[in-house]
């Protein structure tokens, strides 16, 4: 017997939970197994229950056939006839996969909360470190006229914009599912980041390419390069201090997930902590840029290497977007979750005697620790039968069921 199973009940047929009213048996061992949402007793009254009969399913060794139809065989002593409203009275059939489930998910919400904690910290971090930056960066540009100083500037309005979608996107992701949204809004972090990163290509990267190409062939040699310097020296200690504080989440996300930090990278399920590791580790590159560009135009005179430099550092943050938005498209489309994953989420399901089979499984990633499944499951009706059996009290018919196969 073949029935879809999901999660969160998103096909019609469901299980019958714990607190459901038991029904009263049927003559078909798996009537009562699984029902539908729309069979309401007002309008589908449950028939009166079959007459109960204590003949043994082989025959005895008297010739009186059973209910098989076989004569002659030697079986069990019959069971006792229970009463009525023990029959009637009769706990639903539970399918349960595993005691430890409960335990399973309370861990995996603990490390999701963890992770979010350390992401948390690494956006707020990156927050006012950009926006410190920023300052030291205005004030330098006013004073130099530098066209890589005003890349850097640039740079650093697009990382603070950045870094508030991805605060508000990570905030926005921890409300409590609803009515309209069954599944949450753990989507709301990828929402934001792909926003964050379409503003880091357009803002940072095209705004920088722009303005290092008009001034490729009329650019003037900066002022006051000495203060250009030491705000260069200082942002790249800020800024290297936030990006250690988005490696360590970074590595606390892989661990939470049982990934390298590569493959966390590229297919971690927190898309936060990565895109603030992304984008501090290439402000600090940009700024190494920058400094580089400086000392070239000191040393040799020449002012075309500041809108080279300023040129560099466009393409360097237009990489960091593409890869940004390519990681958060394919998180919005749907993806599955690992094949480890997806093999221990089988193995843990055929572990189950009542599972004869699954055919048709499918993922799809939700957000940090969270995701959906679904499979279709071939029940062993044997296993079935014999659990009903014995959940009933009658114990021996189900070792009659045992003795025939």
């Amino acid at each position: 017997m073949r029935r879809p199973l999901a999660a969160a009940a998103a096909l019609r047929l469901r299980l019958l939970s714990s607190s459901s009213r038991p029904l009263v048996p049927s003559p078909f061992p798996l009537h009562h197994l699984l029902r539908r949402d729309d069979d309401r007793e007002d309008r589908h009254p449950t028939p009166p229950p079959p007459p109960f009969s204590p003949r043994p399913l082989l025959g005895s060794a008297s010739g009186a056939p059973g209910l098989l139809g076989l004569r002659g065989w030697r079986t069990l002593p019959p069971a006792a006839s229970p009463p009525r409203s023990t029959v009637a009275d009769a706990p639903p059939v539970l399918l349960t996969i595993s005691r430890s489930y409960s335990l399973r998910v309370a861990k995996t919400k603990k490390q999701t909360h963890f992770d979010d904690e350390h992401s948390h910290r690494a956006v707020n971090t990156a927050l006012w470190c950009n926006f410190l930056v920023f300052t030291l960066k205005f004030g330098v540009w006013f004073s130099t006229s530098s066209h890589v100083m005003l890349a850097e500037l640039v740079h650093s309005v697009a990382d603070f914009a950045n870094q508030a979608l991805l605060a508000y996107g990570l905030r926005s992701s921890r409300r409590a599912p609803d009515a309209l949204h069954p599944y949450g809004y753990s989507k709301e972090r990828f929402v934001w980041s792909l926003i964050s990163a379409v503003g880091i290509f357009c803002l940072g990267s095209g705004a920088t390419i722009v303005n290092g190409v008009q001034n490729l062939w009329s650019s003037q040699p900066p002022e006051n390069i000495h203060y250009a310097a030491l705000v260069i020296g200082g942002s790249i200690l800020i800024e290297g201090a936030s990006l250690l504080v988005a490696i360590k989440a970074v590595k606390k996300g892989a661990a939470a997930e049982g990934m390298s930090i590569r493959d966390y990278i590229w297919r971690g399920h927190d898309p936060t902590s990565v895109a603030v590791m992304t984008e501090d580790g290439a402000a600090v590159t940009g700024l190494a840029i920058a400094a580089a560009s400086l000392v070239a135009v000191q040393m040799t005179g020449n002012p075309i290497y500041d809108p080279i430099g300023s040129i560099i550092v466009g393409n360097l943050l237009g990489m960091v977007a593409i890869f940004l938005i390519q990681r958060n498209r394919h998180a919005l489309i749907g993806r599955a979750i690992d094949d480890h994953d997806m093999q221990r989420v089988l193995e843990f399901l055929k572990s189950d005697p009542v599972v004869d089979s699954l055919y048709d499984c499918k993922s799809e990633v939700i957000g940090p620790g969270f995701f959906r499944f679904k499979a279709e499951i071939d029940f062993n009706g044997v296993v079935l039968v014999q659990n009903y059996l014995e959940r009933t009290g009658r114990g021996v018919w189900a070792k009659q069921v045992s003795f025939l196969l």
